[in-house]
């Protein structure tokens, strides 16, 4: 298949502007209130989150992109951009809600549901594209990792 360079763009800049909208929900709690919470030694440094998260949104565009490519051939393709569009959303709800809105709880359980819909969204992409699929890997990993880190911080505040 041929590049489609604005394809690819779009595709990247949707998951790169959820992530802005999350950064902005995330930026003053950071200094302010995240700093007060009691937090797990395995806690990573504040920086390392920016260049993490911007590596994971530019990967779910990539992915996005190569599925994309293949619309034509996918019989349920509205449903499995839908579906994409519900993990960045659950993705942007974590923010708002840990961040923004200071609910542990319910942040630890949209994570859950965040995670589950990522597998979901791994598994739908690599039947259509299995980079497109293995490309959410990483993604899988760090909010494995950020679920962890949530209930951590829920159980020490």
């Amino acid at each position: 298949m041929r590049f489609k360079p604005f394809a690819f763009i779009i595709n990247i800049a949707i998951p790169l502007a959820i992530g802005a909208i999350g950064a902005w929900f995330t930026a003053q709690s950071v200094k302010t209130w995240y700093v007060t919470l009691a937090k797990p030694s395995f806690n990573p440094p504040n920086w390392l989150f920016p260049p993490v998260w911007t590596t994971l949104f530019i990967l779910m565009g990539i992915s996005a992109y190569l599925v994309w490519l293949k619309r034509k051939e996918v019989e349920h393709f509205p449903r499995t951009i839908a579906l994409y569009f519900i993990q960045l959303i659950l993705n942007l709800m974590w923010s708002f809600l840990f961040f923004y809105a200071h609910e542990l709880g319910i942040a630890l359980i949209e994570v859950v549901a965040l995670l589950t819909a990522i597998i979901i969204n791994a598994r739908v992409f690599y039947k259509i594209d299995k980079t497109a699929g293995l490309l959410f890997i990483p993604y899988i990993l760090w909010v494995s990792f950020a679920t962890l880190l949530t209930y951590s911080i829920f159980s020490l505040n």
